[in-house]
């Protein structure tokens, strides 16, 4: 199976991109009720909660990365991911779909 990536974004909301290093891991939730976007996936760390979302736009994903809407499917409520790179504008996860 191929590698997804997909890129956190909105990271200067909340803690900064200092929060995640190289083989963090990550929770991915997704947001329905999000008033702002349909397929909203929040993105959240253990010991601090949300540190921002998957990037769904192509102004926000980064390099390789799949946008939030072309994941969202790819999962029912929740899934992982492990932090790839951090840059300062965002950090590049590897999707980790249980089966």
């Amino acid at each position: 199976m191929k590698t997804i990536y997909f890129t956190i974004t909105g990271m200067n909301y909340y803690y900064g991109t200092d929060v995640v290093k190289k083989g963090s891991k990550v929770e991915l939730i997704k947001e329905p009720d999000n008033k702002y976007d349909k397929e909203a996936i929040l993105v959240k760390v253990d010991g601090l909660g949300a540190i921002g979302h998957v990037a769904n736009s192509v102004n926000t994903v980064l390099g390789e990365s799949y946008s939030a809407g072309r994941i969202y499917d790819r999962f029912k409520k929740r899934a992982k991911g492990k932090v790839v790179v951090v840059t300062e504008r965002g950090a590049v996860c590897e999707l980790k779909v249980e089966k």
